[in-house]
């Protein structure tokens, strides 16, 4: 935007400035410059120096972090790091480590938190959000604050938990220092401005006027391989544990990670880089009016591919999202895309949206953009997909195992597959590579004392963790009891790992497990059921310092087992639901009830 030079202030020279100036300015450096110019009074500039030096309060800064992956706590840690290089003293700290009560103490907070699901908070963020949205919440008319949301644009309830500690926190008096950065999945390059906005605005409360780059110095403190960086690993073995006639197909991949240097702990997790289905990408490309070997640049590097293994390996094209459709329908002319997204037609969007992708929403409207290049501007990079690793690494050196479920349904007249589960499963053989990283995932691991029992619930694919703990703690001899709850369809053909459970029931390493077959019966009978049938033993561990372990789905399996917890908490320990419910929720504080859910 040119300056007006007759209606504005400014001479021709300065308005000349002025205008080669603004374009290059990040909007972290425009936050920062307008913050700088209004405090840029007569007097003030001196004055606010003066009263920062007497306040040393106003350098320190404090990281709080929700996280179930792991993904909120690395951003943590690495913006703890780079505070600290600019002269802040940093605390960081999960939420659920946090004393509440040293909230209304702080000056300077940041809050880096994902959203789980149905827009609830992780599990480690589930006490401090009750605590900030309770009547306890403290006044915080001192307080300066900004929040960095991690989310998925393809789920309805999108960075719903940094929303909610955004306007809370406003609510409660808080002032922003910086505005909400709302993070899809690729968040490293939105994650580095806002935290170059972050430094900014506090450098420029300290009345400094240097304006720091920090992209560089959250990206140099990734290891050699990471999510960024992915390794080509080598598949080892890729077989189905499912017996004939299962209605379920199940892959155990074995994978090398020699000369990789990455490491793991029972209770991580492994990316995978997938890459699309070539038979939907040629269904796609039949529709579209553009050559498939047309170049297109893919992102900011300047990448180019064609348009062909562009679709294949870099762009998703399984999923359509609101703000897909949005960003669509600035560069389409469709009445009935512009009617899909008007005013009052929430529900009937959602409805669209769900269950259909790109070659679908193309049949439907059509394409957007003059040429091949603005079509796919448009899209995302194809979202990695994290698997809970099934193997100990002290068991299998230089090697990573998984369990992966082949996702496969029909759905609006089309037959779908699961983008990274079907990649795994008919497209990865022995002599292959496939590009992967270590997730860390310190809200699932063993208990520090090797004695403490265990107790396993892991149904279906559930089972993979538990598959890598036990691999663990027959190594190091760990002496602590294990119980193991597992379900699926059919005992004779949906066992996961069986032989391997037997020889560990045989040699004691585990000393418990109950099964649970749903489809064996005329009444379906699932863990829970067992847990419940096994109420008084349970509890009996439990009161001893038995750890318990969920991993699964999110959406029923983990809320039907925290449930039936509560229940046997209630009946075995003559408490009310309240408090067997807050009785739960103090062994997850104590780092005693783990859930890796899905």
């Amino acid at each position: 935007m040119q300056l007006q030079v007759l209606n504005s202030p400014f001479n021709q020279e300065q308005a000349e400035l002025l205008n080669r100036l603004l374009p290059t300015l990040t909007e972290s450096q425009k936050f920062w410059l307008s913050g700088y110019l209004a405090a840029l009074q007569p007097n003030q500039v001196l004055g606010a120096s003066v009263q920062n030096a007497q306040n040393p309060q106003a350098k320190e800064v404090t990281i709080l972090y929700g996280s179930q992956t792991g993904n909120a706590k690395g951003l943590a840690a690495k913006s703890g790091k780079t505070l600290e290089s600019h002269g802040f003293q940093v605390t960081v700290s999960a939420m659920n480590e946090f004393k509440s009560n040293n909230l209304k103490k702080i000056q300077n907070l940041l809050v880096i938190v994902s959203t789980q699901g149905e827009g609830d908070p992780p599990d480690n963020a589930l006490s401090f959000h009750e605590f900030l949205h309770s009547k306890r919440a403290p006044k915080l008319d001192g307080l300066q604050f900004s929040v960095l949301a991690l989310g998925d644009t393809s789920y309805e309830y999108f960075c719903q938990t940094g929303k909610q500690f955004d306007a809370r926190l406003e609510e409660l008096g808080g002032t922003r220092l910086y505005p909400r950065f709302d993070c899809d999945v690729d968040f490293d390059v939105p994650a580095a401005e806002w935290l170059e906005g972050v430094i900014a605005s506090l450098s420029a409360a300290q009345g400094e006027t240097s304006v720091p780059e920090v992209s560089a110095t959250l990206q140099a403190s990734e290891s050699v391989y990471s999510r960024t960086n992915p390794f080509k690993a080598e598949v080892l073995e890729n077989i189905n544990l499912n017996g004939r006639g299962s209605n379920k197909e199940t892959r155990h991949l074995e994978i090398s990670l020699e000369g990789s240097g990455l490491t793991y702990e029972p209770g991580d997790a492994l990316g995978i880089i997938p890459q699309n289905d070539p038979e939907l990408v040629e269904e796609l490309l039949s529709e579209l009016k553009w050559s498939p070997e047309e170049s297109v640049t893919i992102n900011k590097q300047g990448e180019v591919l064609s348009l062909r293994e562009a679709f294949i390996s870099h762009f998703e094209i399984t999923v359509i999202t609101k703000p897909l459709l949005e960003k669509a329908a600035q560069l389409s002319s469709n009445p009935e895309l512009q009617e899909l997204l008007s005013p009052g037609n929430e529900a009937k969007l959602k409805q669209y949206i769900e269950g259909r992708d790109l070659l679908d929403f193309v049949r439907d409207f059509g394409t957007w953009g003059e040429s091949a290049q603005e079509f796919v501007s448009i899209l995302r990079k194809i979202p990695h997909r994290l698997y809970s690793i099934a193997s100990s690494l002290t068991a299998n050196p230089d090697e990573v195992h998984l369990t992966i479920g082949a996702v496969r349904y029909e759905a609006h007249g089309r037959k779908r597959k699961g983008v990274c589960s079907i990649f795994a499963a008919e497209r990865l053989a022995p002599g292959d590579t496939v590009q992967v990283f270590v997730q860390k995932n310190d809200n699932f691991k063993l208990p520090d004392n090797p004695d403490a029992p265990i107790i396993m619930v892991g149904p279906g694919t559930g089972v993979a963790p538990f598959r890598s703990f036990m691999q663990e703690r027959e190594e190091t001899r760990a002496e602590g009891k294990t119980w193991m709850f597992f379900g699926d369809q059919h005992f004779r053909t949906d066992f996961l790992y069986q032989t391997e459970w037997l020889k560990w029931l045989n040699t004691g390493v585990l000393t418990k497990m109950d099964v649970a077959f749903s489809r064996d019966q005329a009444e379906k009978v699932y863990v829970q059921h067992r847990m419940l049938e096994h109420s008084k033993e349970l509890f009996t561990w439990i009161k001893d310092g038995a750890y318990v372990y969920i991993c699964g789905d999110e959406k029923h399996m983990a809320r039907d087992v925290h449930n039936a917890l509560v229940d046997i908490i209630e009946k075995e320990g003559g408490m009310s639901r309240e408090k067997a419910e807050e009785y739960l929720a103090n062994m997850q504080q104590q780092k005693r009830y783990q859930r890796d859910v899905y």
